[in-house]
């Protein structure tokens, strides 16, 4: 466990074959608190939101099991942004996000996790950057009416890799309901200064993502996923040490990818394994 701190477990961790109750269920055996649910860019995961069965299903295995589902990591805003050029691919990243409030409501989601990306497979311009403020203003209109809390993420693109560039859009909008929820892979993999990143997003962070990373340099392009924990450029004593010190009280999140070549359990044991480790030795500090 990490002191106090509630610890979730991102559903990527676990094969895609498993039922909502398996879900929950491991990952209250495993030691987690709570699931983190992904809605990414294959159509089989953004069917969910529109799919009143699946909402039922979660519900069932929450009161099952007592594992909620606190937040939900949106990336299907990577396919369809709300910057691009297209008007149909536009319209369906509204339809995403309002979707996406509408399940947060339904199956007891607090936080919704946003991907910082005004495009991702189109070239990024004034016009793509300011469509995306557009869609992010809505949004946050959307919520505020749903009292669901949208976060953005700290990204692995130049568009939104630090905390000082999310409150760029933060400043404009000036909603409550927008948040932030640093990658502490992402942050490091950049080269930012963690420590001035995490204290200047500390007021509006709402929960923190666990995640080794490799650092991008000028001859590479850094490496943000599938990288195992130790194995990375995150020193998690230092960014538990400067949280604990400031104060930080919410939840972390751990990122990890279910690999078919290991063992399930035994890849998530050891990830989690390793994280406790490096929260023991800085709160020991």
């Amino acid at each position: 466990m990490l002191g106090e701190h509630a610890f979730g477990l991102y559903e990527k961790a676990l094969a895609v074959n498993h039922s909502w109750e398996q879900r929950l269920e491991k990952a209250r055996k495993l030691g987690y608190d709570y699931l983190e649910i992904c809605i990414d860019e294959k159509d089989e995961r953004i069917e969910r939101l529109w799919e009143a069965k699946k909402e039922m299903e979660i519900r069932d295995a929450i009161r099952q099991t007592g594992v909620p589902v606190r937040s939900m990591c949106l990336s299907a805003h990577r396919r369809f942004p709300f910057g691009s050029q297209d008007k149909k691919t536009r319209k369906t990243a509204y339809d995403i996000i309002q979707r996406a409030i509408d399940f947060s409501v339904n199956t007891g989601v607090r936080v919704i996790q946003l991907a910082g990306y005004d495009v991702y497979y189109e070239q990024s311009s004034e016009q793509t950057r300011n469509a995306f403020l557009e869609g992010l203003r809505w949004s946050c209109k959307r919520a505020e009416r749903a009292q669901v809390m949208l976060s953005m993420e700290i990204m692995d693109t130049e568009f939104m890799n630090s905390i000082s560039k999310f409150y760029t859009y933060s400043n404009l909008i000036s909603s409550p309901w927008l948040t932030v929820y640093p990658d502490l892979g992402n942050l490091t993999a950049w080269g930012n200064d963690v420590y001035k990143e995490l204290k200047l997003g500390l007021p509006k962070t709402v929960a923190i993502h666990l995640k080794d990373t490799l650092r991008v340099t000028e001859d590479f392009p850094g490496k943000f996923k599938c990288v195992p924990f130790g194995a990375g450029c995150v020193d998690f004593v230092y960014c538990f040490k400067i949280l604990e010190e400031m104060g930080y009280v919410g939840p972390y999140m751990q990122e990890i990818w279910f690999d078919e070549m290991y063992d399930e359990d035994t890849q998530i044991k050891t990830a989690k394994s390793y994280i406790e480790q490096c929260f023991e030795e800085a709160v020991g500090q």
